[in-house]
């Protein structure tokens, strides 16, 4: 459970709309599902008032990240009020230390704390699983691995019975029951 206060959330933001007579302006993609594992950095913050050279470097940032050998994209938001959320997708660890690393993210991270944040927290996280989904194609798109799916099977014969399902959501719910069921 988060302990982040709730944003006050104002009208709707409008999209950005292109000038008269230029091709309209996509909305942004989500990041498509990579063949697992890797590894999730989910950096969500409370910012301060006024940008202070924020969206500068933020797009800065951005752009210096697609340079790091593992990087695989990134997710952003933010909603009226200031809390955001950045989950950054990086096919191993070398990479995100590489990242951690960067001078100039470096820089960015420590002008950050003394003018951007009230708070931020950063979790990173394994991905074992992945799929998306796009209206109009052929198919899901799924990850699974058959290594992935033989070693569970393995690994449900040594502990018990493994259940696994995904919900409309796009959740992975796991259940192993041993003498009984654990969810």
């Amino acid at each position: 459970m988060s302990d982040h206060g709730i944003a006050p959330v104002p009208a709707p933001v409008p999209a950005p709309v292109a000038a008269p007579g230029s091709p309209p302006i996509p909305a942004p993609a989500p990041v498509p599902a990579h063949q697992p594992p890797y590894y999730a950095v989910v950096f969500t913050s409370l910012r301060t008032e006024g940008d202070n050279g924020y969206g500068e470097t933020a797009d800065r940032m951005g752009e210096l990240v697609k340079g790091i050998p593992g990087f695989l994209g990134e997710d952003s938001a933010r909603v009226p009020g200031g809390l955001g959320i950045t989950v950054a997708y990086f096919r191993d660890l070398a990479g995100i230390e590489a990242w951690r690393a960067h001078a100039e993210h470096r820089a960015a991270k420590e002008y950050g704390r003394e003018h951007w944040y009230e708070r931020y927290s950063l979790h990173i996280a394994k991905v074992e699983y992945s799929r998306g989904f796009e209206r109009g194609a052929e198919a899901e798109a799924g990850t699974d691995a058959g290594t992935k799916a033989e070693a569970d099977t393995a690994a449900g014969a040594a502990t018990g019975a493994r259940i696994e399902a995904v919900a409309e959501s796009g959740a992975r719910i796991e259940a192993v029951a041993e003498t009984g069921a654990q969810v």
